[in-house]
């Protein structure tokens, strides 16, 4: 079931809104940048995501493809978000840090769907064989 969650960095100056629907899951990846940043994310499309604050406050990276942006906030360098456009992966999407959503209880936390991918073999549609460490 869709509903309004509400996150920001560990500063506050970065705060967005989005409507997800934890039960389509969550996603962990072996990718070199999210197995450096033992990422968790939820991904939404654009139009679900809404930035409330903390535009100028933005900082980006990107990786050679160019297909996302690595956004983190220039002050306390939380990545809260991303997004992006990956034909691959359904077309535009805002990838959501599941820890920066504030909402969310340790109980709710524990429960939620992980999906695991392959990004380090661009597997992306399979788990590696190894994930205990994401």
């Amino acid at each position: 079931m869709k509903k309004t969650y509400h996150g920001s960095c560990h500063c506050d100056r970065v705060r967005f809104e989005a409507d997800i629907d934890f039960d389509k899951g969550t996603g962990r990846c072996n990718c070199t940048m999210c197995s450096k940043k033992r990422a968790w994310n939820v991904s939404v499309k654009p139009d679900e995501f809404r930035l409330l604050s903390g535009k100028d406050e933005l900082g980006d990276y990107q990786l050679a493809t160019k297909q996302g942006h690595h956004r983190f906030c220039r002050n306390c360098g939380v990545t809260a978000f991303g997004d992006g456009n990956v034909k691959e992966l359904g077309g535009a999407f805002v990838s959501i840090s599941v820890a920066a959503i504030n909402d969310l209880s340790p109980e709710e936390l524990e429960r939620l769907p992980i999906r695991y991918s392959d990004g380090l073999h661009n597997n992306w549609m399979n788990p590696p064989k190894h994930h205990g460490y994401l």
